[in-house]
């Protein structure tokens, strides 16, 4: 059985939990365990959970959304969303060229009410899957009579089932945006501006703007009240705060400022979120210290945990999720979903 903590409890064991690893305020892990992928699958961008299986779900380089049963069983293939996909060309390929063909799902959630996930893939659009998976079903590829591209971050209000996700760029060809996520070098697109927040209605079917103008958009999370929905920025190294409900509807402000890039975010049980900032190190060569950060409700920094050790600088952390106690990590190169045990 799930523990869930008080706002008010969850805030004095972060304050705890800071005391005990002051002055650096950043605790190193006492339990790492690693879930790996499939052979010569790597990528798991965005994660996702179930109230039923349970998992993790993930979104990999090949295309697939994979699930893990266990220790026995391992990941196997839930869902895809290109009706061109192959076995045989696309399983295990790390080609950035091939996602056209196979797909790339980087934004992953589930509407718990229906049991459904929706997906959100770079190349082909939004998607929905049944519990049982395999071929997804296409619900929208535009926005205002413009064409989605590198679809990003994904979220489910689960009040209203209302589905909130991003575009990435309509400027940079996807190409180029693959094989700068897979190799981890991300300045070619540093200064894109084209971004987008939007949100699909499944009653109505209709995709609405919410947002433009973002600094490469990535995640987004929403409150578990349904007052605002959450947006990182990658390349303003922010996350936005756009009101959906109450006197400051319809408007945005900053929430939380970085040193680092967010990438995803996820909401937790007690209404805080996690979010996967790569904070760049000025040494020489450059590199990039990985970090997750919990976030209050109000956008304060409750928590710091650093996955350098676990990760050797080899890839770029995209993903923290809490569930059940345990913080699950996605990476853009990894072999394998990371789990830190508190």
């Amino acid at each position: 059985m799930a523990i869930i903590f008080s706002p008010s409890t969850e805030v004095f064991l972060s304050i705890f939990i800071l005391f005990l690893c002051f002055p650096a305020k950043v605790c190193s892990l006492s339990s790492f365990t690693q879930l790996q992928l499939p052979p010569n699958v790597t990528g798991p961008v965005s994660l996702a959970f179930d109230l039923t299986v349970g998992g993790p779900y993930a979104g990999v380089n090949d295309g697939r959304i994979i699930r893990y049963g266990g220790t026995d069983v391992g990941f196997t293939d839930f869902a895809f969303c290109t009706p061109t996909r192959s076995k045989a060309v696309c399983d295990g390929t790390t080609d950035p060229d091939s996602g056209p063909t196979c797909g790339r799902p980087l934004g992953l959630s589930f509407n718990n009410l229906r049991n459904q996930m929706y997906i959100a893939d770079a190349y082909s659009g939004l998607f929905v899957a049944g519990t049982n998976g395999r071929l997804a079903t296409k619900l929208a590829t535009s926005a205002e009579g413009v064409p989605f591209c590198f679809l990003n971050g994904l979220d489910v209000d689960p009040l209203s089932g209302l589905v909130y996700f991003t575009d990435f760029s309509t400027t940079i060809q996807l190409r180029n945006i693959s094989r700068a996520l897979a190799s981890g070098n991300t300045t070619q697109f540093s200064s894109d501006a084209t971004g987008r927040l939007l949100r699909y209605d499944p009653e109505t079917k209709n995709v609405t703007v919410l947002l433009r103008g973002l600094s490469g958009a990535a995640g987004t999370a929403v409150s578990n009240d349904g007052m605002f929905v959450l947006v990182s920025e990658f390349n303003a190294n922010r996350i936005l705060k756009f009101w959906l409900r109450g006197p400051k509807a319809s408007t945005a402000e900053t929430f939380v400022s970085f040193r680092g890039r967010p990438v995803n975010i996820k909401r937790t049980a007690s209404g805080n979120f996690w979010v996967a900032v790569n904070v760049p190190n000025n040494q020489s060569p450059p590199t990039t210290i990985l970090t997750g950060q919990r976030i209050s409700y109000y956008g304060t920094i409750l928590e710091t945990v650093s996955f350098d050790d676990q990760y050797g600088g080899s890839t770029l952390i995209t993903e923290v999720q809490q569930h059940l106690g345990a913080l699950y990590i996605g990476a853009n190169s990894a072999n394998f979903v990371g789990v830190h045990m508190a």
